[in-house]
């Protein structure tokens, strides 16, 4: 079967990406794959640049040579979206199924900025309850809610939050996403993710948070990194 990179981030996840759209077009034609998603940090700013690089001069999205997926990983608030106050700001992948959910993402991410935006362009429940149409969502990284509650010993608590995903997104559109990357805390939740998965009958994504293309870009992601939490420190 082959594997669909469904967590990437773009330049246009500011100071924390490195892939530029024409330079992931050719990496993903190199190594034979036929799609590949957009899901820069809470912004939708690369997707024209990312489709018309992947379109190429295909007139129609079948005869496109990689297929693009539009998305973005969202900043979802632990709370009201429009407190402004400090609180935790969990990630949370959106990709839209079709047009229906391209929109309802355009409108999601508008909202975060108008309203939502405190240190991040934040969204929560209450608006995706209402604009969940045409949107698959998985639970992200280490910085995502299941994660999170997992890795805190709360059990439990990611159970109920996955099923609350479920009624949001429909129990077959809200996925349990998985990583291999080294990472300590990775190791330790990666069973516990399995293990929820199948509690509440949740499809498994493996993904691999990329963010930049080849293993020498490494230190400059890194560099860039620091630079971004450097200035976002309040």
């Amino acid at each position: 079967m082959p594997f669909v990179h469904l967590h990437l981030h773009t330049i246009y996840s500011f100071l924390d990406g490195l892939v530029k759209p024409s330079e992931l077009m050719r990496k993903i034609k190199e190594m034979g794959m036929k799609s590949v998603a957009i899901t820069d940090h809470g912004n939708m700013h690369g997707v024209i640049d990312f489709y018309l690089q992947a379109m190429g001069q295909a007139e129609t999205f079948e005869e496109a040579p990689v297929k693009p997926i539009i998305g973005m990983e969202a900043y979802i608030s632990a709370g009201d979206r429009t407190v402004k106050t400090k609180q935790d700001a969990y990630h949370l992948i959106l990709l839209a199924e079709n047009e229906e959910g391209y929109r309802n993402l355009c409108y999601v991410s508008s909202k975060s900025y108008i309203d939502g935006f405190y240190y991040k362009p934040r969204i929560d429940r209450a608006l995706l309850k209402d604009h969940a149409q045409g949107l698959i969502a998985m639970s992200a990284c280490l910085g995502g809610e299941i994660p999170k509650a997992l890795l805190s010993g709360r059990y439990d608590d990611a159970v109920n939050i996955a099923r609350e995903y479920q009624e949001i997104f429909g129990k077959e559109n809200f996925f349990v996403e998985i990583q291999v990357n080294g990472l300590k805390d990775q190791e330790e939740v990666n069973p516990l993710l399995i293990k929820l998965a199948k509690e509440v009958g949740a499809g498994l994504v493996a993904t691999n948070d990329v963010h930049y293309l080849s293993p020498e870009h490494a230190e400059a992601q890194d560099i860039l990194f620091l630079s971004l939490i450097h200035i976002s420190e309040p």
